[in-house]
């Protein structure tokens, strides 16, 4: 079975913004732009009917879109940086979101996933780069921030690659609900509110 895992993509124009991130640093493997994306929750290999489980079970989520932002930069690793990342605006839906598909693969008894969830979209891997280049890297584009886009769905993607960072597939794609529209008040003739009328 691919390795799964179930993410945010990143629209075109976040992307392009994040593109212009790439170059300036020895040692990096730059993911390519149509790869970007959110890790809600890694998957890794699991078996078919496993696989349709967690797929069945994702399709019961339902949450609102919500607007996110892409901001400041960071590398993990801090004695050997190993990779570059791009942040994420602090956002409680976000945060809602993920736990309500961790709490689906929880049910599941999948195989939790031992890292804390640092919400971020990784730009490259690095082998070999010097920490005072990967400091100078981040210090030049600290101020690093995208426009908020909209999310609207969330995706069940699958990589064949060992490596990591693509090519990946699209498995399954799960809309999430429109935007909430507040109602207006109801009022009766007397311009009472819910039509109550006042001594």
């Amino acid at each position: 079975m691919p390795r799964l895992f179930v993410a945010l993509e990143i629209p075109r124009e976040a992307a392009l913004s994040l593109s212009l991130l790439r170059g300036g640093l020895h040692g990096a493997r730059w993911i390519d732009v149509e790869n970007y994306h959110l890790t809600l929750r890694f998957i890794g290999d699991v078996e078919a009917p496993t696989a349709d489980e967690l797929l069945h079970a994702l399709d019961r989520v339902r949450r609102h879109e919500f607007s996110l932002s892409l901001v400041g930069m960071g590398s993990f690793g801090s004695k050997k940086p190993h990779s570059l990342w791009a942040g994420v605006s602090a956002s409680p839906d976000l945060i809602a979101l993920q736990s309500e598909i961790e709490r689906i693969c929880q049910r599941l008894r999948l195989r939790p996933d031992p890292r804390k969830f640092t919400p971020h979209v990784t730009l490259a891997r690095l082998r070999g780069a010097r920490v005072d280049d990967v400091v100078s890297y981040l210090s030049a584009r600290s101020n690093f921030h995208t426009d908020p886009f909209t999310v609207s769905r969330f995706v069940v993607l699958s990589s064949r690659e060992s490596v990591g960072g693509g090519p990946y597939v699209t498995e399954e794609i799960y809309p999430l609900l429109g935007e909430i529209t507040p109602q207006p008040a109801l009022h009766d003739a007397s311009g009472t509110p819910g039509g109550i009328r006042q001594p």
